[in-house]
C-alpha cells in the first residue's frame, strides 16, 4: 500500500490575522506557523494506521518554499516514511493541485490523502482538482475508512444521514472529524525523523488565471443588547430592522 499525504502550512489558530500591501496579501510578521490539523490529525494519522495494519508506507507532499521544512518534518515525526517539498510559492489552489498531481502521476498511488480542508482558506478544492487532474475517483469529507485488500469502504456524512461508499484504489480522499484521532509525536520519532528523506522536487511550469484581488477582515461583533423578556415588540423589530433575520 503507498499512500500520498497532501500538507499544508497554516497559521497557529490563536495567530492575529492582518493583510498588507493594500489588503492583498497575508502579512506573516510575528504568525507562527504549524501543519493544517485537518492534514496532520485526520489524514496524515489514518493513513499511518492503514500501512501499519496492511503494510506499506506513507509519504507527505507540501507544496511551498524551504521555510516550510520545519512543518513538514513533523509530520516525519509522526511517522511519515519520506517526504517531498515541490519548491514553488502556492499561489492558488489549483496551481498546488496541479504541482501534486504532477509530481503524483508517475508515482502510482493507491490513495491520496488531503485534509478536509485548510483552516486559513477553508476552500476545500485542492482534493478535487487533484483527483480531475489525475482522472481519479474522489470521495470528499470521508468520517471513516476501512481497507480489506484493495477494496475501500468508507463514510461521510450527508444531510440527514451517513452514506456508505465502496471503491477500489486508487483514488483520493478528503478526511474530516472523525477519520482518526491525532498523534503526538515522541522523542524517538522525533530523532528519526532527522534521518528520514526530505526531498525538494522542482516545480511544473503551471499556470492559474485567479488571482487575489482584496482581503476583508471579518466583521467585529456589535455589543450585545439586552432585551426585556417582556418586550417582545422590541425583539421582533431588532431581529427585523438590525439583525436582518427575519
Amino acid at each position: 500500500m503507498k499512500i500520498l499525504v497532501c500538507v499544508s502550512k497554516t497559521p497557529e489558530t490563536t495567530a492575529n490575522i492582518n493583510f498588507t500591501n493594500n489588503n492583498t496579501e497575508f502579512d506573516t510578521n510575528g504568525v507562527s506557523f504549524i501543519m493544517n490539523p485537518y492534514d496532520e490529525w485526520y489524514a496524515l494519522v489514518r493513513a499511518l494506521e492503514l500501512t501499519e495494519a496492511n503494510g506499506g508506507s506513507v509519504t507527505i507532499v507540501n507544496v511551498g518554499p524551504s521555510i516550510n521544512d520545519a512543518v513538514i518534518k513533523k509530520g516525519l515525526a509522526i511517522g511519515a516514511k519520506d517526504a517531498v517539498r515541490i519548491d514553488a510559492e502556492p499561489t492558488s489552489a489549483l496551481f498546488v493541485a496541479k504541482q501534486i498531481a504532477a509530481y503524483a502521476k508517475s508515482e502510482a498511488y493507491d490513495i491520496i490523502f488531503t485534509g478536509k480542508e485548510s483552516i486559513d482558506y477553508n476552500g476545500s478544492l485542492v482534493g478535487g482538482m487533484i483527483a480531475e487532474l489525475l482522472d481519479l475517483p474522489y470521495i470528499s469529507y470521508a468520517s471513516s475508512m476501512e481497507l480489506a485488500g484493495s477494496t475501500a469502504t468508507l463514510q461521510r456524512e450527508i444531510e440527514g444521514g451517513t452514506e456508505v461508499v465502496q471503491l477500489d484504489t486508487p483514488f483520493v480522499v478528503s478526511a474530516a472529524k472523525g477519520m482518526a484521532e491525532q498523534r503526538i509525536p515522541n522523542m524517538r520519532g522525533i530523532m528519526m525523523a532527522k534521518k528520514k528523506p526530505l526531498n525538494v522536487a522542482t516545480a511544473e511550469a503551471a499556470q492559474s488565471n485567479e488571482k487575489v484581488v482584496e482581503f476583508k477582515e471579518v466583521p467585529k461583533d456589535r455589543a450585545i443588547k439586552m432585551i426585556n423578556p417582556e418586550d417582545m415588540a422590541e425583539l421582533v423589530r431588532l431581529l427585523h430592522e438590525e439583525a436582518k433575520a427575519i
